[in-house]
């Protein structure tokens, strides 16, 4: 590589100081300095224009516009484990090679999950939101009463996968029973190792006390949870997302939850990211955070290193390790 013609790489958002400094170290790096905007489209295209290699993020809608923004754009490299918002099409037939990370948020994901579920079940943020207002009923105040956890029975939508697996490992440590569906059952032995078991959609909707969604998101599972559904959970049980917003129908979710056909939401993600149904963001029996499934500060440094792995792979001359589209390094 000539050193005096170092390539410009282009961050979308700040990420860890290590493994921007390994960049530096062979390009010239430069990146939206601010963690809580997500760069606009015109913005994003202009930085593209400038760049060699665009390092983006979950949550940046990389699409064919953006991609011919740049017509010597040497590659993409996000930091999420499907390319999903990237054209992936457009990028392979300028034969642009879109790189991904494994899959390595499990346990951070399985984390937020079950404390979304704690939450909402035990009413903490608005026991929280009182606190600061000065207002502390008495320690045996009905004012909060809320739902037991202990004991409970939940319910694994698509939860024979690793995130489902894991939080089943966190539900056994509160004396839970799991149910899980999906589409393919998992081997006997896994459903024993996991303290897990099989049985159909409906039934699980309507015996769990808290309904935990793990699908992948596609066409067969867009809106997979709307009125139909939510109309079969019990009207004491939650819904609990950290999977893909649009797996829940949010305007159905929304009404379900104004009529008390159930009891609470804990979100984390949500279909038309950044932006929130506004029915959800006026109920108190709904805890919402902002996709925060793997903001744990050591597993974001490590995937940050992967992308770079990527990148200096492809600085090199060599088909990166986690390329989505091996078939642009086919002679």
């Amino acid at each position: 590589m000539n050193a005096l013609a170092k390539p410009r790489i282009y961050i979308t958002q700040p990420v860890a100081r290590s493994a921007i400094a390994r960049l530096r170290a062979v390009a010239d790096v430069e990146w939206n300095p601010d963690p809580l905007t997500i760069i606009d489209k015109v913005s994003l295209c202009h930085e593209v224009a400038k760049s060699d290699i665009l390092f983006c993020l979950l949550h940046d809608r990389i699409d064919k516009d953006v991609i011919a923004a740049n017509p010597k754009l040497r590659a993409i490299a996000s930091m999420k484990i499907t390319p999903s918002d990237i054209d992936v099409n457009a990028a392979t037939a300028r034969r642009i090679p879109v790189t991904v990370i494994p899959a390595m948020v499990t346990e951070a994901t399985a984390d937020i999950h079950f404390a979304l579920l704690l939450a909402v079940a035990r009413r903490v943020v608005e026991g929280d939101r009182l606190v600061r207002k000065g207002v502390f009923p008495g320690s045996q105040s009905s004012y909060l009463e809320s739902a037991m956890v202990s004991g409970k029975t939940l319910g694994l939508v698509g939860g024979g996968g690793r995130i489902g697996r894991a939080v089943a490992r966190r539900a056994r440590g509160f004396g839970m029973k799991c149910l899980y569906w999906g589409p393919r059952r998992r081997p006997e032995a896994d459903e024993i190792e996991s303290g897990i078991t099989y049985v159909g959609l409906d039934e699980l909707l309507s015996q769990s006390d808290f309904v935990s969604l793990h699908t992948p998101l596609n066409e067969e599972t867009y809106h997979q949870i709307g009125a139909r559904e939510l109309s079969l959970m019990k009207p004491t049980a939650f819904l609990i997302n950290t999977a893909r917003g649009a797996i829940v129908d949010e305007p159905a979710l929304a009404a379900a939850l104004a009529d008390h056909k159930i009891a609470g939401a804990g979100l984390d993600v949500f279909e038309n990211e950044p932006h929130v149904t506004p029915a959800l963001l006026t109920m108190t029996n709904t805890v919402l955070t902002p996709h925060l499934g793997s903001a744990v500060a050591e597993l974001r440094e490590t995937m940050a290193h992967v992308v770079v792995d990527n990148i200096l792979a492809i600085l090199e001359g060599r088909a990166p390790p986690n390329c989505w589209n091996p078939e642009v390094y086919n002679k």
